[in-house]
């Protein structure tokens, strides 16, 4: 068996079938699937085993992140290489079978990922370079543009670059395994940026194929879970880039610099308070649509303020709020 292919799905199974077509359609080396269904129905999931009964299928009932869902799948992995890929992707070209030349042509790479693209052909991720607590905050205020060619991104062919973008990747699955696989302590990211980030400081090489390209939907939907997604994000963010320089798998929250998260964490502060007094003033001339949109966002403002400066870890604030918003 030459790759695992660890694909986590939240009960969308039309989105899922196109993804699973591509692999079928664009893939030649030997592959094994496996799907994390979390919290599919009963039909979706009877309807999956009924038109895959190729793959194998982990069902997550539990409330779970990005990766513990994708643990589940790895602890399965019977394959050389792991491919981790997100359900919202579909493949133009073998991708699969390109990136597995790469490690096979290149035996210093632990790691590489494509060329990852919007549908409409816009540039999504190519590589990625080292993030810093100053370069998260620049990215908390949308001023980080991964599109542009730097010394690790979207540079020609196969090249070097330092970390990772979980929407898609080929890993050795000896390396992964004695790495931890993904590091829970961060249930939605940078679990992605921390892993390619612990890789690189270890003497694995991280690598980019700018000749291998897939489409990758991403953020395509909001709905109400944002209100706790977003805080989760942040506060494992917060975690992540104040550990840095004690960076370990699993990560847990004891190492961080007090000084870089307090600082950190007054500047996030802020930009939310702003963020939650704008969506509080709810003019008399806005439609419904509009006023749902804006409670949604002065919600989740709140919610990333309250979960700052606590103790709990991200699956901890995220199974919390779950329960608050679903309670409701």
């Amino acid at each position: 068996m030459e790759v695992s292919i660890v694909i986590v799905c939240m009960n969308k199974p039309e989105q899922l079938r196109v993804c699973l077509e591509s692999i079928r359609r664009e893939t030649s080396v030997s592959y094994e699937i496996i799907v994390v269904a979390y919290l599919f129905s009963e039909e979706n999931l009877a309807r999956l085993r009924a038109d895959y009964p190729d793959i194998r299928i982990v069902e997550s009932r539990e409330l779970r992140g990005f990766s513990e869902n994708n643990n589940l799948g790895l602890a399965l992995a019977e394959g050389e290489y792991c491919f981790i890929v997100n359900d919202d992707t579909w493949m133009e070209m073998p991708v699969i079978d390109a990136l597995v030349a790469d490690l096979r042509n290149h035996p210093e790479a632990a790691a590489v990922q494509p060329a990852i693209f919007y549908p409409d052909g816009r540039r999504q991720t190519c590589g990625r370079g080292p993030w810093t607590p100053g370069r998260y905050l620049r990215h908390y205020l949308g001023l980080v543009d991964e599109t542009k060619p730097t010394q690790w991104t979207w540079q020609e062919g196969f090249f070097r670059t330092w970390s990772l973008n979980g929407a898609c990747f080929l890993i050795r699955t000896e390396v992964f395994r004695s790495i931890g696989w993904f590091d829970e302590t961060y249930t939605f990211t940078p679990e992605d940026v921390a892993l390619g980030t612990l890789l690189s400081r270890r003497g694995y090489g991280v690598y980019a194929d700018a000749d291998v390209r897939i489409v990758h939907i991403a953020n395509a939907t909001a709905s109400a879970l944002e209100a706790a997604i977003k805080p989760t994000r942040v506060r494992g963010s917060l975690i992540f880039y104040s550990s840095l320089s004690h960076l370990d798998s699993p990560q847990g929250a004891d190492r961080c610099n007090r000084l870089v998260y307090a600082g950190m964490g007054l500047f996030v502060g802020c930009y939310e308070a702003l963020r939650c007094l704008k969506y509080s003033l709810i003019g008399p001339g806005c439609d419904e649509a509009v006023r749902r949109r804006r409670a949604l966002m002065h919600r989740t403002a709140r919610n990333v303020l309250r979960s700052l400066f606590t103790r709990k870890l991200p699956k901890e604030i995220f199974t919390d709020l779950y329960h608050e918003i679903k309670g409701q």
